[in-house]
């Protein structure tokens, strides 16, 4: 009878309608979570064959709802460094606390596109909600290993060490100094000039290189020889000779002053090509930059003056930790109050061919699926995925006044459905009453 199917046409409006009022609900409830995706719910019809002519069943209407998790939302500041936020497309790798009470690494993978991350007690860079931030270890030079990027091996929980001591021992210095043209001249006193260079150890110590000059004086009428031999010895290797180099200077017009040509009478080679010797001192390599030949940099050898400029370094004694901060490429960066900065970790960003696939899960946190596809781990701004920004978060994706718009449209179509079921009941109870 089609008046019956009228009736169940009603219900399922009503049901689905409901759906979509939960869908609406849960929008508006989430509208300040950060990184909430909306959710949407679709109608379909349902056709019913009659099996006559002229007769007509109603069929009704279906829902489907799904979240949409490639929707984003918008990106805002804050005064965390180590909140995290994607502008575009990817997630975040993150396990949950109570996967680390496990005795294995392999911990299970959940996805996020935001999260305000903290390290607790232990340095585990975590969530308020129990999520943990994944990521590759970088070794102690601050080179990321070589990972597979379609598993989730070589991926660890993000630990801080807040109490870290860290040395970060001299590799380049670079010596500016004029020696006296004069000293090379016939007749000069041929004495030796001293001067000191400070370089940290690999244990944060202050070392010294002690270098001296000695002109080669020519004899009566023979003019100037322009050559000095540098000796430099090493106050780490108990004051050895570390280095012996013959320095040639130009008398040019054009070039004059500047090294001509650096002969190696023992240790480390010289590079006309960057101007470096490369010592070996106590403790490991070190490079000297003494400056390019022809070029205007480093040693001259001008006038009568002995000068020792501003010889530069880098390195730094012994430095605390004071905070993390991530790039836009994903490296988390270990920030030291001695003003240097060392790579720790790569937080790679996870990618599906459909997002929309994903699995829902708590806090605003998804699951790879059967629907969503394979995953493969990114590095940051790199193929699909968008770049990393800390010191920020994203937005809920709900949209309050389009919500309360479906709401409205929501509510009238509900009472509608409900007006066709208190039509269809005083029909029945018309034909009922036909009897009488």
């Amino acid at each position: 009878m089609t008046i019956s199917s009228s009736l169940n046409a009603g219900v399922a409006g009503l049901n689905a309608n409901a759906t979509r009022l939960a869908t609406i609900a849960d929008n508006i409830a989430n509208s300040a979570t950060y990184g909430y995706k909306r959710s949407s719910a679709d109608f379909h019809s349902m056709v019913i064959e009659s099996g006559g002519y002229n007769r007509f069943s109603a069929g009704g209407v279906r829902v489907s709802s799904m979240r949409l998790i490639d929707e984003r939302g918008p990106l805002v500041s804050s005064s965390n460094p180590t909140d995290i936020a994607i502008d575009g497309r990817g997630f975040l790798p993150v396990t949950t606390l109570a996967a680390l009470d496990g005795q294995g690494t392999d911990y299970p993978l959940a996805l996020t596109t935001t999260g305000s991350f903290r390290p607790d007690a232990d340095g585990i860079l975590r969530t308020e909600t129990g999520l943990v931030l994944m990521g590759w270890p970088a070794q102690p030079n601050g080179a990321i290993p070589t990972f597979p990027r379609d598993t989730t091996a070589g991926l660890e929980p993000v630990r801080i060490n807040t109490n870290q001591f860290v040395g970060n021992p001299t590799t380049l210095l670079t010596m500016g100094v004029n020696l006296p043209a004069t000293a090379t001249m016939a007749g000069a006193s041929g004495d030796t000039i001293d001067m000191s260079l400070e370089y940290y150890g690999n244990l944060g110590t202050s070392e010294k290189l002690d270098v001296s000059f000695t002109p080669s004086v020519p004899g009566a009428g023979a003019g100037a020889s322009n050559e000095w031999v540098m000796v430099i010895r090493d106050s780490a290797s108990g004051g050895a000779v570390v280095g012996e180099y013959r320095l040639s200077f130009d008398d040019s017009q054009t070039a004059g002053g500047t090294l001509a040509g650096v002969t190696t009478l023992s240790g480390g080679a010289y590079d006309p090509a960057t101007g470096q010797i490369g010592l070996t001192v106590g403790g490991g390599a070190l490079q000297l930059d003494i400056g390019i030949p022809g070029q205007q940099s480093a040693m001259t050898q001008l006038s009568s003056s002995f000068v020792p400029g501003s010889p530069t370094k880098n390195g730094s004694p012994v430095a605390n930790l004071s905070s993390v901060e991530i790039d836009a490429n994903g490296f988390l960066h270990a920030v030291y109050d001695q003003g240097f900065t060392r790579r720790i970790y790569q937080i790679p960003l996870v990618d599906v061919p459909n997002p929309n696939g994903l699995i829902s899960l708590n806090n605003q946190t998804y699951q790879i699926s059967p629907a969503s596809g394979s995953y493969f781990l990114w590095d940051a701004g790199d193929g699909p995925t968008g770049a990393m920004v800390g010191f920020a978060r994203e937005e809920s994706a709900t949209d309050v006044a389009a919500e309360l718009t479906n709401l409205i449209q929501t509510q009238r179509a509900y009472s509608s459905n409900a007006k066709v079921i208190q039509t269809v009941d005083e029909m029945l109870q018309e034909t009922t009453n036909i009897k009488r």
